[in-house]
């Protein structure tokens, strides 16, 4: 019992391990793919590691298929045994006492063998049956043995001489010793390969698997490059596609975000361009139609066409109420001109907005009773303040409740609101009038826009009253938008608090 739960136990336990190396194994996986695809750097690492991997591969198949091998006979022979011999014999030869021992000596000696005996003037003494020589030269076998000369050639196989001094009843003697070597053969193993085709086969298998494994990023590249040829054409609204997470889809992302940027700017300098030509032809008719009333009725009592004073007076009125019409238009002209190009410098002032309003609402009021208008003020609360330049936001809110009177149903009502919204503070302006639709309700912020162009000229508005107001607005960092829901036409004014 108590061994089975140890073996429980040590199998749980090899488990956790397991599972924490898969875990460990899965953790670095999943940061070494995100690196890749975030990365062209590591990316192209680990394809040169890959590509180096498989010529690895590749080399080690490719060098064990090319490599040969064969064993190669060598013949030795054995001279070691032949002096040990000589030694011996001469040892033996030293220690005999007479001649025959001697001769007995030598005629143990084997018929493949050589010996003889000679004196110091190289008379052959004692000898082997097969030795015919009587007398030998001394210095001559001396130095064939010393230079390891052989003395006599049989065959292929030379014959090993070896000359020994030897003392034989206290004369010195010469004991030659000489015998044909014993071969011996063996085989070496001899490896062979063709190393340099591997090596060559092997660049390939670099270079092929390096092309095919970027193939798809050369692809993208090719295709960016395409797409920037298209882009510096002209085609600005062309758009590379932008795939992976890596520097390279980056390199995409900045040009599209590039083409988009000139084509804005592109877009920005013809509206720019179109509205230095509507503004020049817009002024050119606005400032004609008055101009040409004035020098009419100016002309006829420059030509006393008229029939009393009072009718030259009538005239003198006209043509300077088209003047004040033509001054106003400019004032308005060259304040939006100041206004659209940050002309203007804010003088910003902490006020209570539903004091501001409501003294406004007092001043307009013989404006509102002449047209019959009543004015309902509903504030969510009288505590409201906003830091503002007085002079200018005065006038958006005054050009707002005038444009109220001019296009509100007669008798009727006007509701001025104010509440808190988030950290804003909203301005609601908003009367009962003709419907206006989408369009025309979008438009009305433009310059010179017109409703009603006949309406217009009678009340002798500029038509530059709410693209005025809506710079106003917009340098105060706020907004002002209009709705007209049945005929309910709405006008809010938002202001940061």
């Amino acid at each position: 019992m108590k061994n089975r739960h140890f073996k429980e136990y040590k199998n749980f336990k090899n488990n956790m391990s397991n599972s924490k190396m898969l875990q460990y194994i899965e953790k670095v996986v999943n940061i070494t793919k995100e690196r890749i695809e975030k990365s062209i750097r590591f990316e192209l690492m680990m394809v040169i590691g890959i590509c180096f991997l498989i010529s690895f591969i590749f080399y080690s198949f490719t060098n064990s298929f090319l490599k040969r091998e064969y064993n190669e006979p060598k013949i030795t022979y054995d001279y070691d045994s032949i002096e040990r011999t000589a030694s011996e014999l001469a040892k033996q030869i030293e220690s005999a006492n007479d001649n025959s021992k001697i001769n007995g000596i030598l005629e143990n000696v084997s018929g493949g063998e050589k010996s003889f005996i000679t004196d110091l003037d190289g008379k052959v003494l004692y000898k082997t049956k097969n030795v015919v020589e009587e007398n030998i030269d001394i210095y001559s076998a001396l130095k064939s043995a010393m230079t390891n000369v052989d003395y006599e050639r049989i065959g292929e196989v030379k014959e090993k001489n070896y000359i020994m001094p030897v003392k034989i009843a206290g004369e010195r003697r010469y004991l030659i010793y000489s015998k044909i070597p014993e071969a011996n053969i063996t085989y070496n193993t001899i490896n062979t390969s063709n190393s340099s085709l591997a090596l060559v086969l092997t660049f390939i298998v670099f270079i092929v698997s390096f092309v095919v494994i970027t193939n798809n990023k050369m692809k993208y590249l090719d295709e960016i490059a395409i797409g920037l040829k298209i882009i510096a054409s002209g085609n600005l609204n062309y758009r590379i596609q932008e795939r992976g997470t890596d520097e390279i889809k980056n390199i995409a992302f900045n040009i599209n975000h590039m083409a988009k940027e000139i084509g804005d700017k592109i877009d920005a300098e013809r509206d720019a361009e179109k509205t230095k030509t509507d503004l020049i032809t817009n002024v050119s008719h606005d400032l004609r139609t008055p101009l040409t009333s004035v020098m009419g009725y100016i002309g006829l009592v420059l030509q006393n066409r008229y029939k009393d004073e009072e009718e030259m007076k009538e005239y003198l009125n006209i043509a300077f109420s088209k003047a004040e019409r033509l001054k106003l238009l400019i004032e308005d002209l060259f304040e939006y001109t100041k206004l659209n190009n940050n002309g203007i410098t804010l003088t910003k002032t902490k006020i209570n907005l539903a004091e501001f309003l409501s003294q406004l609402i007092e001043e307009l009021t013989p404006l509102l009773d002449e047209n019959n208008l009543t004015v309902y003020k509903k504030f969510e609360s009288e505590k409201i303040s906003v830091l503002i330049d007085t002079v200018k936001m005065l006038r958006v809110f005054e050009n707002l409740i005038t444009n109220a009177i001019k296009y509100s149903y007669k008798p009727g009502e006007i509701l001025i609101g104010l509440y808190q919204k988030d950290n804003t503070a909203i301005v609601l302006f908003r009367n009962k009038g003709d419907h206006l639709t989408k369009e025309k309700t979008e438009k009305l912020f433009d310059r010179f826009y017109r409703v009603d162009e006949s309406r217009n000229t009678n009340t002798g508005g500029s038509g530059l009253g709410l693209a005025i107001s809506k710079n106003i607005v917009e340098l105060h960092e706020g907004k002002i938008w209009a709705e007209s829901i049945g005929d309910n036409i709405s006008f809010y004014v938002q202001l940061n608090l």
